[in-house]
């Protein structure tokens, strides 16, 4: 199993940088830039201003290079500068470092690479390969530092919404497949359609919409920490809470019962009944646990994103999760944030994939990971 883990990890390392890659390339094919943002907002500037802020931010590199910067940081500046033949130290076009050839005004390594002395040392910060996620090019604050802050509000969501899922899911999942085609499967099978056909945005706006008018009363907007105000916290979190979670119950309620009624109708289900085991003995213990893995796979899938944040929930409520900092940062084009959000998101998707693959072991006996 520990090889398995190894293989698993050492293959999820190219699709994460290809992931990384494609957001750096697509955010910067948005027009405008954090600098735009605030003028929009109201800010005035002279086009030295300008230019000033952009070579400060480092926004007047290309992609690739802030790319480079924001991977691997400043390692490459070790590399020492020296003389070689007429060229001279103060010559900002060159450097040079011992055992590599210089033509003109580039320094050509073995491997091939031309590099340039900027690309070498403008750099700053320690790069991602050192968990320097870099610094937000709006507030000026640590990328990291702000998704820390932001995720805990999106773990309690994203927890509590599965543990909703969970409830609602497998009660109706089992009972609609043991009671096939009668009125209660109909009720299961209506809710769990609902649930999958309308967004979340919607169900919220209705929500709020009949609270408001119909009984005179508002959800909390907002988010109080847990451990300082633990019933405000409640009231904040209960609406979305039982919005994601019947968003998720639908399509798990959905799985679980094309998975129960495959199972029950295999020989060794008709086997156990024949033996005289109870009905509920043969439906909990030899029935759902064998149809537990699509719905653990859709699970795990869907754990993963809400980790990653559940954007609109959290704008329509007002909740200061990693959601909302990922849309405010695309909004004013903070690329450090949203290439972090989106590699942490990434990160867990994969761990997520490679914990549900180790579950099925745990599941059914006959999987094994050697």
């Amino acid at each position: 199993m520990y090889r398995y883990i190894i293989r698993r990890s050492i293959a999820a390392i190219p699709t994460i940088l290809i992931v990384s890659i494609f957001v750096a390339l697509l955010i910067r094919l948005q027009p405008g830039s954090v600098l735009m943002a605030g003028l929009d907002e109201g800010g005035s500037f002279s086009e030295e201003q300008l230019r000033a802020m952009e070579r400060e931010l480092g926004l007047h590199r290309s992609w690739p290079h802030q790319y480079q910067c924001w991977m691997i940081g400043d390692l490459l500046n070790w590399l020492p500068t020296m003389t070689v033949g007429d060229v001279s130290l103060a010559d900002d076009s060159l450097v040079a470092v011992p055992g590599v050839d210089v033509v003109e005004d580039r320094a050509i390594l073995g491997f091939g690479f031309v590099h340039h002395k900027p690309v070498l040392g403008e750099c700053e910060g320690g790069g991602l390969i050192r968990a320097d996620f870099g610094t937000s090019l709006e507030s000026g604050r640590e990328v990291l530092e702000q998704i820390g802050k932001r995720s805990r509000y999106t773990i309690q969501l994203a927890a509590q919404a599965i543990v909703v899922a969970i409830c609602l899911a497998l009660p109706l999942g089992i009972i609609a497949a043991v009671k096939q085609d009668s009125i209660v499967d109909y009720v299961s099978r209506f809710f769990s359609v609902l649930g999958l056909s309308m967004p979340d945005f919607f169900i919220a706006t209705v929500l709020i919409y009949f609270l408001s008018v119909y009984v005179g009363w508002l959800p909390n907007f907002g988010f109080y920490a847990i451990w300082e105000h633990p019933w405000q916290n409640f009231q904040a979190l209960i609406f979305p809470t039982l919005i994601v979670g019947y968003r998720l119950s639908a399509i798990s309620a959905r799985m679980t019962r094309s998975a129960m009624l495959e199972v029950l109708r295999q020989d060794y289900v008709r086997t156990a009944r024949a033996k005289g085991l109870t009905e509920n003995v043969v439906i909990i213990k030899h029935s759902l646990r064998n149809s537990l893995i699509p719905v653990i796979t859709i699970m795990g899938t869907q754990l993963s994103f809400l980790l990653g944040g559940v954007v609109l929930i959290e704008v329509v409520f007002s909740l200061p999760g990693v959601g909302t900092l990922m849309l405010n940062a695309i909004q004013v084009r903070d690329y450090p944030v949203v290439q972090g959000v989106v590699l942490l998101t990434s990160i867990i998707l994969v761990t997520m994939n490679l914990l549900v693959d180790l579950s099925y072991a745990l599941i059914d006996p006959r999987i094994r990971y050697s």
